[in-house]
């Protein structure tokens, strides 16, 4: 059972590394790319700390895809297309989620619904700050922070 729920939490973490930076899309000045801080992030020890997420247009959606290294080094790649409709979208290439769904609350601010097997797994608020120059998520499970991650414009 515990090492069914740290599977589930790392899952969970994994989600948020690779897709948390999605807020940053929502706006023209914000399309890019973004790197993840691992420096100024908090995680659990075992959850890779290394992804590089791109963003950007797909016709009237947005496409995010996100290049990293798993927890042994190994090199991961996935990909979301959707909009921030608060609708689920699929994702490939993430064996921790197959939908997502992102709900626009504000401007700069965005709920991220992470589901694996139409069950959701996690969700995270997501955060730009004013000046385009950063994004801060934080993945909760039962109300509780479980992680923090930050991410840099590049």
């Amino acid at each position: 059972m515990i090492a069914n729920m740290k599977t589930k939490m790392a899952g969970l973490i994994l989600a948020l590394c690779f897709f948390g930076a999605a807020l940053c899309s929502a706006d023209d000045l914000q399309m890019g790319t973004w790197k993840l801080n691992a420096a100024k992030s908090k995680f659990a020890p075992d959850v890779p700390k290394d992804h590089t997420v791109v963003y950007e247009t797909a016709g009237d959606n947005v496409k995010i895809t996100v290049d990293g290294t798993d927890k042994d080094g190994k090199p991961t790649h996935n990909e979301w297309t959707g909009k921030f409709d608060g609708k689920d979208y699929p994702v490939t290439g993430d064996p921790t989620s197959d939908i997502r769904s992102y709900t626009k609350i504000g401007d700069r601010v965005l709920k991220l619904t992470v589901k694996k097997d139409g069950k959701v797994t996690g969700e995270s608020r997501i955060v730009v700050t004013p000046d385009g120059k950063i994004c801060i998520v934080r993945a909760t499970e039962a109300a509780a922070l479980r992680a923090k991650a930050i991410y840099d414009k590049q």
